[in-house]
């Protein structure tokens, strides 16, 4: 049975047909090129991750505004060290959830937060505070070196909510994995593989990792350059122990945040690499993260090309197709081609971009 055919593909990808013709001398089908909206809770895209600062009023209540795929709240970098500012902040962030009406707040799917390492004296009580309630569904743990560091994350959520929180897929809690060390490179296929002995909504599961690369720099002693190209050993082996064991891959910040092209360029660079997302230090940076992290109309179109042309191999008892380019000649399209542009057409079809009828 061909890809085309078959009762689940990848994605959750459906293709209507609209009529048949003869082909070949066999009955083929045509098929437009409209996808069925993924179903899945984890349908929505996460293309950016905007960190916002527990230090301040004022921004919590401006994120509420932020068309940012996921708001991080953060509890870690961006609050000073001391016990008073990092006990005024967990104090801030748990008011401001508590107090805002739901209808205010962010979704829960597009809420997390960034909590003090497991390390730390305030890891415990960021714990305890902020998985309880239904309004977060991430938590992103800084300084993940190790499976056994994901082990102990999850042994204190379920303590945390053990008789408080239903053992049920609604209640599920996102872990994103940060990898800021040698150490954690070094390890990052056995954190990628790891799985909570308590449960996906009592202990938490792992659902995407991400790269902090100016941690990464400082233990490693790399010297970080415009071109990047001192970390794309490191970025590619984050991106493919995320993609084998099926999380999400986000990319670094963009620290010049004021130099809007460059964020662009750092956008697609990521995006090439096989990253999903990246994280924004500032609101202005989310639109054009999340404007980069979807397929451009030459690839949409293209990738509506090969449905239409393989359904038509397909029918005709053939297994790949030679297909027009655009600037003269042909590419021969079979199945991974296919593959691919099924994944475009349902990140597009989620980012609510036209989808082209191809004839």
């Amino acid at each position: 049975m061909s890809l085309l055919h078959s009762a689940r593909f990848s994605a959750n990808l459906v293709v209507k047909p609209t009529r048949s013709l003869l082909a070949q001398g066999a009955q083929a089908r045509r098929w437009n090129s409209t996808v069925a909206p993924n179903t899945t809770k984890d349908a929505q895209l996460k293309r950016s991750y905007l960190y916002v600062p527990a230090t301040s009023e004022k921004m919590l209540h401006k994120s509420t505004q932020s068309n940012s795929d996921v708001i991080i709240y953060d509890l870690e970098d961006s609050v000073p060290p001391s016990k008073a500012d990092k006990s005024a902040a967990r104090h801030r962030l748990v008011s401001f959830i508590r107090n805002t009406s739901n209808a205010v707040l962010p979704r829960p799917a597009r809420v997390g937060v960034r909590v003090n390492g497991l390390g730390t004296e305030f890891f415990h009580q960021d714990i305890l505070q902020l998985t309880m309630g239904p309004n977060v569904r991430t938590v992103l743990m800084p300084k993940i070196h190790s499976a056994s560091d994901l082990d102990a994350v999850s042994n204190e959520i379920h303590l945390s909510r053990m008789g408080r929180v239903r053992d049920s897929p609604e209640c599920n809690l996102n872990i994103i994995a940060s990898i800021e060390s040698a150490q954690g490179l070094w390890n990052v296929g056995e954190i990628a593989a790891w799985q909570s002995k308590h449960g996906a909504s009592l202990g938490g599961r792992l659902s995407a990792l991400l790269f902090a690369a100016e941690d990464y720099c400082a233990d490693t002693s790399i010297i970080r350059t415009q071109s990047r190209q001192e970390l794309l050993y490191a970025r590619s082996r984050i991106v493919n122990a995320a993609k084998a064991f099926g999380l999400q891959a986000i990319d670094m910040v963009c620290v010049n945040y004021k130099d809007l092209d460059y964020l662009r360029e750092e956008c697609e660079d990521g995006r090439r690499l096989g990253f999903n997302g990246k994280q924004a230090i500032h609101p202005s940076q989310v639109d054009i993260i999340q404007s980069t992290y979807v397929p451009t109309e030459k690839e949409i179109l293209r990738a509506a090309k090969i449905l239409h042309q393989m359904s038509l191999a397909h029918s005709a008892e053939r297994g790949a197709v030679g297909i027009e380019l655009e600037g003269g000649g042909k590419e021969m399209v079979d199945a991974p081609m296919l593959k691919q542009a099924i994944n475009t057409i349902n990140i597009a079809k989620a980012a609510g971009l036209k989808i082209p009828e191809v004839a």
